[in-house]
């Protein structure tokens, strides 16, 4: 299958992304904010519908809209916590705003199932090289604020006692949360980005209680899982992200054994 240039920018393209998801979903996880993750990326299909009306790439208007969502649910710091259902109702109403764009606009219909669930063998080599410089812009942002973002979120009064903004660390992750949405969408789509954030940083937080070997472990599990969903995809040819969330699934049900 390594002999086809699209699997190649599949496999290429997924590592990137998963490596990213992976550290990142492991902080999402810990701080309890996974549905707000989740509203990201509803918050990212009327970006990426509307940039297609406009005749941008969908890549650049899924960015836009999700990082100004994420600085925005960052400036309500620990406000955000217990506001499922303003969260809730900010999802909805992105997700009905995107069909909205597709009604005035229905040329690019087959492409709303690409942002929908993904399309990882869909990726050229112009968005691989989007998705590494996305990737390394988060994972170096995460690297600068991961101590202070630990310490917020594990004793939050202390640490603000101790001089650290919580407002403003908050704000900082939830823009890289929100730029690592936005990757993510591009391999297993918007409906399904709970499966590289979430899913991996679940089983690593059941298995390890250490910080270092767990971020390590859900990147490993993130890309395993991605990596054999694209496998997966091309032996049997069923959808990449199907296999990418039945993996996901799996390991979370044997560490749930575990």
């Amino acid at each position: 299958m390594l002999e086809y240039d699209f699997m190649i920018n599949a496999f290429l393209a997924s590592v990137i992304v998963a490596l990213v998801a992976g550290a990142v979903g492991y902080f999402l996880v810990l701080r309890g904010q996974t549905f707000a993750g989740h509203a990201l990326s509803h918050v990212g299909f009327a970006g990426a519908t509307g940039a297609v009306l406009i005749g941008v790439a969908p890549i650049w208007g899924l960015l836009g809209f999700t990082l100004a969502a994420g600085m925005g649910m960052g400036a309500l710091g620990q406000r955000l916590a217990g506001r499922d259902v303003a969260v809730g109702i900010v999802l909805t109403l992105a997700l009905g705003l995107g069909l909205l764009f597709l009604h005035f606009y229905t040329a690019y219909a087959t492409q709303v199932t690409a942002l929908l669930f993904g399309n990882v063998l869909g990726v050229d080599r112009a968005t691989l090289w989007t998705l590494l410089a996305l990737g390394a812009g988060a994972s170096l942002a995460l690297a600068l604020i991961a101590r202070p973002l630990l310490f917020a979120t594990l004793q939050p009064e202390l640490a603000e006692a101790k001089g650290v903004s919580l407002r403003l660390v908050s704000l900082a992750y939830l823009a890289i949360v929100a730029i690592t949405v936005a990757e993510c969408v591009q391999i297993v789509g918007v409906l399904l980005v709970f499966t590289l954030m979430v899913g991996p940083a679940a089983v690593a937080g059941r298995v390890s209680s250490r910080l270092a070997p767990g971020v390590a472990l859900a990147c490993v599990l993130a890309v395993i899982e991605a990596w054999g969903g694209i496998a997966l995809a091309y032996w049997t040819d069923w959808p990449a992200s199907f296999w990418i969330t039945a993996l996901a699934g799996a390991f979370y049900f044997v560490s749930l054994a575990r």
